[in-house]
């Protein structure tokens, strides 16, 4: 089936886009493709992309919360939760208090976007 369009990226809004960029770079290995600032890219190898931009009053989301809901989230495949959990905390990542599974962690970018680290055995090592 042929769709209207092509998807090209995913953009968060953020108070600080190289900070960010920084830490989703360390988080995936991509690399850094376009720094202008307020916009910042990182594109991995197959094409896909995450972008920065600057919103400088940028109010998180509080997870879970209809008043300032998620929106959008990203999920990320480990072969090991505990290590990869020290790992984005590390990198500066918060834990969310509320863990609604046990084959996944949500936790806060520093930006305090929510995005969930998820079990996968295949990349088990």
């Amino acid at each position: 089936m042929l769709g209207i369009a092509r998807f090209s990226l995913v953009a968060l809004d953020c108070p600080d886009p190289q900070l960010l960029a920084t830490f989703y770079g360390a988080l995936t290995g991509w690399e850094l493709d376009h720094d202008g600032g307020d916009w910042v890219q990182l594109r991995s190898d197959d094409g896909a992309t995450l972008a920065f931009q600057l919103a400088p009053d940028h109010q998180p989301p509080e997870w879970p919360s209809s008043d300032r809901p998620q929106q959008v989230h990203l999920d990320f495949d480990v072969g090991d939760l505990d290590a990869a959990e020290a790992q984005v905390l590390r990198l500066g990542a918060r834990k969310a208090h509320h863990q609604p599974g046990e084959h996944f962690r949500v936790f806060l970018d520093p930006a305090g976007h929510p995005f969930c680290l998820v079990l996968d055995p295949e990349l088990a090592s």
